[in-house]
């Protein structure tokens, strides 16, 4: 179970980029061999081979679909999905949106994960239930676009000033799977709800 415990470990660990410098642009555009730094919204002049003058503006649309080995759901552009390689042929997908709510996609190679549910619960809160938060559970079931069923639980983590909402299903072939995860705060339960209702209603499992 070694691969197993380093997966639901690695789950939480967010790491922080390194800084940047303020005048670096996030997009490099190309037209022509003529190149560009820019920003989503700005506006750039270039003048192009032969001498001619134009005016590209970027635009970021609101939504973007995010593609894995096995999978895609639809995600707001403004949101980076990140990919880690936890080892053992597990690889992880990382969804957070600024005020902490976490979607995660753990991707197995080797292993049908579908049992994992409730490990992956302890891992993640185990630390407030050891300081005194109740935790409740019971078993929930979430259905796919295409009709497909996914099964796993549903659990409540309450202390005396803070709730939190996960929720944990998996799909499973005879020697590889899915495990879908996702945390919300409570009290960003319902900011952070269009979020996690278009990751559920988006989310398509690959042939």
């Amino acid at each position: 179970m070694r691969m197993v415990s380093a997966a639901a470990l690695t789950l939480i660990a967010l790491c922080a980029g390194p800084a940047v410098a303020e005048d670096l642009k996030a997009f490099r555009l190309t037209i022509d061999g003529v190149t560009v730094d820019i920003d989503p919204g700005e506006s750039a002049n270039v003048t192009l081979p032969g001498g001619k003058k134009s005016k590209v503006t970027l635009e970021r649309n609101d939504f973007a679909t995010f593609s894995g080995g096995s999978f895609s759901f639809v995600h707001p552009s403004n949101i980076s999905v990140t990919k880690t390689d936890l080892g053992e042929n597990i690889t992880q997908y990382l969804m957070a949106s600024a005020l902490g709510t976490i979607v995660v996609v753990q991707e197995y190679g080797k292993m049908n994960p579908v049992s994992l549910n409730q490990l992956m619960l302890q891992e993640m809160t185990k630390e407030s239930v050891q300081a005194g938060a109740a935790l409740t559970q019971e078993p929930t079931t979430r259905k796919l676009a295409d009709g497909r069923e996914l099964t796993g639980i549903r659990a409540q983590v309450k202390t005396r000033t803070d709730t939190a909402y996960f929720e944990i299903v998996g799909f499973g072939r005879a020697d590889q799977g899915l495990l879908f995860i996702t945390r919300v705060a409570g009290e960003d339960a319902a900011t952070e709800k269009p979020l996690i209702d278009r990751f559920w209603q988006s989310l398509k499992l690959k042939p």
